[in-house]
């Protein structure tokens, strides 16, 4: 991946903004998007994105001078958060409402047999 690679997931968008994606960027798979705008292009999509995401998804990982040398930004509902941790992002996790918090299972599902 080149230093100017720019990556756009969307999840549950309204299909008018992926369209308007695919002006500036190639959909390598379903909702993910990858070109090399520029800086005034890739802030003013995401002005777009974060506008019109509703209960959607959109995270955009876009070449940053930083020591992973990327930084990314979220918009909304139920998104993951880029969180700093002495100058390396992670991503928290969303949690669950104060009614039903979220917390790790270890739940196995079993797989019903085909007859």
């Amino acid at each position: 991946m080149s230093v100017a690679t720019t990556v756009v997931v969307l999840i549950a968008a309204p299909p008018g903004l992926r369209g308007h994606l695919t002006r500036w960027f190639i959909e390598v798979a379903p909702g993910t998007y990858v070109g090399t705008p520029n800086r005034r292009i890739r802030d003013k999509l995401w002005t777009v994105l974060s506008e019109r995401i509703r209960n959607g998804q959109a995270v955009m990982i876009e070449p940053a001078s930083t020591e992973q040398g990327w930084a990314v930004r979220t918009a909304g509902q139920d998104r993951w958060t880029p969180i700093d941790f002495d100058g390396l992002t992670l991503m928290a996790r969303p949690r669950g409402t104060a009614s039903e918090p979220w917390r790790p299972t270890n739940d196995v599902k079993q797989n019903t047999p085909i007859t």
